[in-house]
């Protein structure tokens, strides 16, 4: 497979998985705000409120764990960037909200087999 094939092969995991991602967490109740939203410091996957809470929802999808679950991917860094944009995508959407939490969505996808999601909720 070429660069730009495994790119293209990436990018298409990480898009179905946060479509997965947003359906599942919508069903449980939260409202979608925004989808992939960028900044000059970074990107959010997803933003979506649960009754007054802010959360900011970073979704990590692998096709393995050859090289590290999608929990793994998150580090403490990441997770001080997603703390910082939850606090740009508030001030740019003019919101004020009482309170903010970082979610995680993992998901595997294997190549045969159902998908296995996880959601954690406030990891940082």
């Amino acid at each position: 497979m070429t660069g730009s094939a495994t790119a293209a092969s990436r990018q298409a995991l990480g898009q179905y998985g946060e479509r997965l991602a947003a359906r599942h967490l919508c069903a449980q109740g939260m409202v979608l705000l925004d989808r992939n939203w960028r900044c000059d410091e970074g990107e959010i996957d997803l933003v979506l409120r649960e009754g007054d809470v802010l959360v900011v929802c970073e979704v990590k999808t692998r096709s393995s764990v050859d090289r590290g679950t999608p929990h793994e991917a998150v580090d403490d860094a990441k997770l001080e960037r997603l703390h910082r944009l939850a606090g740009r995508w508030a001030l740019a959407h003019d919101v004020t909200p009482p309170d903010v939490r970082v979610d995680l969505v993992a998901i595997l996808r294997p190549a045969r087999g159902p998908s296995v999601l996880e959601h954690v909720a406030g990891v940082g």
